[in-house]
């Protein structure tokens, strides 16, 4: 028998090697929890054996061995408490009160002595502090500040913001530091590659603020494609290890909600001397690649630049200019050709990756605006042409430049996309075998070619959407690294974020590195050797927490919009079959659950193989079109209920909970 020894807290454990795992609790709102590993493999720990341990904790597992298809384990030693501070609804009781937390992770209610509730009142959103973890109870706390009422906009959204550690404000110090900075002037502009005469312009959302990227292109005398992408020189006015950065690394990206965003920079920069404003002079790190006729890069450089913005163009009218509009057409005839050229070098570009086995998802996302007057708009994202020309654009850069940086063995931060791990691999298959999808079963060595002829296999059935999504979800998730190990989905062996210094903390890294090496430094390796792996680790955890607030902040809104509709039918595709109901999502992407009990018919059972749930009579499966109605749209949960549609039980049913 093999042993470990692990001292913690000045204990010591003596564990059997094979089954002592560390990670961090993920927990879930029914009381179990998940065991995430460093090795990427999740552990299920029922409630009973969480010992005490909430989401967020730094704990030590043993394995255990319950039975089934579940991987099992047992928290034997909390190492570090994950959390200090949550944010909740107080509910006020005679002799004290408690906070119910607005993460549903958290799934204990956080008790509060009546002399430590502040200021606070029953049903206000609020921040509390944990201050004890008695054993067999609820933590205890007290509250530290009050946001707000509950269902207020704006509080409800603090407490989001709150819970997810995003900030609220620059430090001052970084305000200060920000309104030193000035104009580039012609000092600035020397030894830098003049492209002012060159016809360049930037092409983003219609509520763009910040403009970090201007294209532009030209045919050369052989008949292939000189594309210029260039982008604005963050790194020239934030110096590293100043207080601009040290702020910048810290928040690692911009976070984006509905009505307002977080950034990584302060205004200044981003909406001033970093952004590319039309007609005025910007400093860049550009990248100047030569294209054949097959997509092919025969030549490149790049270098540090200076442009002169031509145009200030949105993806809409881009896109009218490609339908052929003809007022859109004539109001930017100065640079329609050299968007019919994009248009052409997009084509080459889209089949090129098609070939290599780039996996294209179409995944349905949901686009959430609030306009003047909060009024709340949710409809389906578009994947217009105009928005594929920049993405191809912006992948081309990426590729350049971590092709360059791999074979001059620079210290870099790369973006990675492992392959799909084996225990995944088998989920989507079985997925797969459950809709009757015929493929080519592989278990390990799997390529993005085989993915991608999945998705031709797929498409036009009713199905295809949701595959997308169960196919994303089956891959590893793409994250930053010092070492380079390619990026499955795109099919590239070398890939980077180069390309929004402005609002990602790697990009800036990158052009620093790149920066300091075409200008002859030596101490690049020394200077950024361990730096690269620090921002990479630093900014995948920082990145991931975005995504997740962006997703609730989402949901928040979208069950807002739709408890407006409550009473009121649509029709809807099964996105997700389980033991306990069925998830139907519309048109627009909001996605609510038809509870099992208010499903009519005789006893359902699920099969889990074929991911569908049937009474012998009635049967329903993923990927089925339905009709349904709203019943119910509970904004504290941000989740939605239906029901299946029946003109004479529907008509009257209406529930808002709060």
């Amino acid at each position: 028998m093999v042993y470990t020894a692990v001292l913690f807290q000045s204990r010591l454990f003596l564990y059997k090697m094979r089954d002592l795992l560390k990670g961090k609790i993920q927990g879930n709102e029914r009381g179990y929890a998940f065991l995430m590993t460093d090795g990427g493999t999740d552990y299920f720990i029922p409630h009973s054996d969480l010992k005490g341990a909430m989401h967020g904790d730094t704990v030590v597992c043993e394995r255990t061995f319950g039975g089934g298809k579940r991987t099992t384990a047992r928290v034997l030693k909390i190492i570090e408490r994950g959390i200090a501070q949550l944010c909740g609804t107080f509910i006020s009781k005679r002799n004290g009160g408690f906070v119910i937390p607005d993460d549903g992770k958290y799934f204990d209610n956080v008790t509060i002595p009546f002399e430590k509730e502040g200021n606070a009142k029953s049903g206000d959103k609020v921040v509390c502090e944990i201050t004890a973890y008695p054993k067999k109870k609820s933590p205890e706390g007290r509250i530290v500040r009050v946001l707000g009422r509950q269902y207020d906009r704006k509080a409800e959204l603090k407490s989001l913001a709150y819970t997810y550690n995003i900030p609220e404000r620059f430090p001052t110090g970084v305000w200060s530091e920000a309104e030193k900075l000035t104009e580039p002037s012609e000092k600035d502009f020397r030894n830098r590659r003049d492209f002012t005469n060159k016809t360049v312009f930037t092409i983003d959302g219609d509520d763009s603020r910040d403009f970090d990227d201007a294209v532009g292109i030209e045919k050369t005398e052989n008949g292939n494609y000189r594309l210029y992408v260039h982008i604005a020189d963050v790194s020239h006015y934030v110096k590293f290890g100043g207080i601009i950065d040290n702020e910048a690394f810290e928040r690692a990206t911009s976070v984006y909600f509905p009505e307002a965003v977080t950034p990584m920079l302060p205004d200044k920069l981003c909406n001033d001397l970093c952004s590319l404003k039309e007609g005025v002079k910007r400093l860049t790190l550009s990248v100047v690649a030569e294209i054949d006729k097959n997509g092919a890069v025969v030549d490149k450089e790049i270098t540090v630049g200076v442009i002169k913005s031509k145009a200030r163009l949105t993806y809409g009218e881009v896109q009218k200019i490609l339908d052929g509009d003809k007022e859109t057409i004539n109001r930017h005839k100065d640079i329609y050709s050299d968007l019919l050229l994009m248009n052409e070098l997009t084509d080459i570009l889209i089949r090129k990756r098609n070939k290599k086995g780039s996996i294209d998802l179409d995944v349905k996302e949901s686009v959430v605006t609030v306009d003047k007057n909060g009024k709340i708009s949710v409809s389906a994202s578009k994947g217009d042409k105009a928005h594929k020309i920049i993405e191809e654009f912006m992948i081309l850069a990426n590729v350049v430049v971590a092709e360059y940086a791999y074979f001059l063995e620079l210290p870099f931060v790369y973006r990675i996309h492992e392959k799909p791990n084996v225990q995944s691999l088998e989920k989507f298959y079985s997925f797969l075998d459950g809709l009757g999808i015929t493929y080519k079963r592989k278990k390990d060595e799997v390529f993005p070619k085989d993915f991608q002829n999945i998705l031709e296999k797929a498409k036009g059935t009713p199905a295809f959407t949701l595959i997308n999504r169960v196919m994303l979800r089956s891959m590893q998730r793409a994250k930053y690294s010092p070492e380079c190990v390619g990026h499955f989905g795109l099919s590239e062996k070398e890939y980077c974020h180069f390309t929004s210094p402005i609002r990602r903390y790697p990009d800036l890294c990158i052009h620093r590195i790149l920066k300091d090496f075409l200008e002859g430094k030596n101490n690049v390796a020394k200077k950024y050797g361990d730096f690269v792996s620090k921002v990479s680790l630093h900014s995948s955890e920082k990145e991931r927490n975005a995504a997740e607030v962006e997703r609730a902040v989402d949901d928040y809104y979208k069950t807002l919009y739709i408890s407006d509709y409550v009473g009121e039918t649509f029709d809807g595709v099964v996105s997700g079959v389980t033991g306990f109901g069925v998830f139907v999502e519309l048109d627009n992407g909001i996605e609510g659950l038809i509870r099992i009990e208010n499903i009519k018919g005789k006893r359902f059972v699920y099969d889990e193989n074929r991911f569908s749930l049937s009474d012998g009579k009635t049967t329903y499966k993923l990927g089925d079109k339905v009709k349904i109605t709203v019943v119910g749209a509970d904004i504290s949960s941000r989740k939605a209920e239906f029901v299946f549609y029946e003109e004479k039980t529907c008509k009257n049913k209406r529930k808002v909970v709060k």
